[in-house]
């Protein structure tokens, strides 16, 4: 399924339907008191969060949604049936602006009412008095609302991955969860965010991962700029380093810097740092890596290999016990 986190739609509950202007007719009564229904309501608009939908593709080309009116009420005050409602599923984590207002947020399953639709119209039964026996007042039913609105998308996971292009978030995900990330040896493996579940007994833990970032992430630069905020509503952050690299802390600290650039409390997230690869290092490289690394930050450091298996059991039983936080 295509990754879609953005959707434009036009949406519009519907109208109410009239109210009826009408009198009783029957054999032998020359003048029947009035007996105009009223009209229906029009079809609500809400909105519902669906669990295991990740993507707002349904929306790329469907971008009109209008409810029905309201039926208009008849004589013999037959009240007129509501508008059938409309409700649009959408993923857990969306929301949705109008105007550049966020007008709601989706974070459960519950149904919410969007837009109501519009009154319906009173019949002339409601306007008969001591001083008016045949009344022919009747109201309109009134107008729908409508609005151009837009959904956007922002995952929800307990933790997000994020890294360099190629420094094994993918192999890690699919370490830690059931997912199926595609991997391979070249940047850019992962153009699209994924989510997965890791789970241990009844502890479970929602991992996102996203596209690999690079330097000017946050303007723009690369693929991962537009999937940035998918993990603003994590609680923490594991990021991953590609440990045969040359420059190990000037690679963190790019992604640090993109991180805070585009959003300061993306920087304030608790953070553990992975150092990738090990199998392709001796040890006492590796030891000498940590030790210049733990000069410069103050986060926990892990040393894993996804080919291997070094390290992995560990650093999932430390996500899954404690989840992450910044003491050494």
């Amino acid at each position: 399924m295509k990754f879609i986190d953005e959707a434009k739609v036009y949406i519009k509950s519907g109208d109410g339907g009239d109210g009826c202007l009408s009198f009783r007719r029957e054999k032998y009564i020359e003048y029947g008191g009035p007996d105009g229904g009223n009209g229906g309501r029009g079809g609500h608009i809400y909105i519902q969060g669906v669990i295991g939908l990740n993507t707002l593709v349904d929306f790329r080309f469907q971008k009109h949604f209008r409810a029905k009116k309201g039926v208009h009420g008849a004589g013999r005050k037959r009240n007129g049936a509501a508008g059938k409602d409309i409700v649009l599923k959408l993923p857990i984590g969306t929301q949705i602006y109008e105007e550049d207002e966020l007008v709601e947020d989706i974070i459960d399953t519950k149904k919410i009412l969007l837009f109501s639709g519009g009154k319906g119209g009173l019949g002339n039964t409601n306007f008969k008095s001591s001083t008016n026996r045949a009344p022919r007042k009747i109201t309109l039913g009134e107008k729908g609302y409508e609005a151009d609105v837009l959904f956007k998308l922002k995952l929800i996971a307990d933790t997000g991955l994020v890294g360099l292009p190629n420094a094994g978030k993918s192999s890690f995900m699919r370490k830690l969860t059931a997912a199926k990330t595609k991997v391979g040896e070249y940047p850019f493996t992962t153009i699209v965010p994924k989510l997965g579940v890791m789970r241990q007994g009844d502890r479970e833990k929602i991992i996102a991962d996203i596209p690999g970032l690079i330097e000017g992430a946050h303007i723009g630069t690369g693929l991962g700029f537009q999937f940035l905020r998918h993990i603003e509503r994590c609680t923490s952050i594991i990021h991953i380093l590609d440990i045969s690299e040359k420059n190990v802390l000037d690679n963190y600290k790019t992604i640090r810097n993109e991180l805070k650039s585009y959003n300061v409390e993306l920087g304030n997230k608790a953070e553990i740092i992975v150092l990738n690869k090990s199998d392709l290092l001796e040890s006492d490289v590796i030891k000498k890596i940590v030790k210049d690394l733990k000069k410069e930050v103050k986060n926990k450091v892990f040393v894993i290999s996804t080919i291997t298996n070094d390290g992995v059991e560990e650093l999932k039983q430390i996500i899954l016990d404690a989840g992450v936080n910044n003491e050494n």
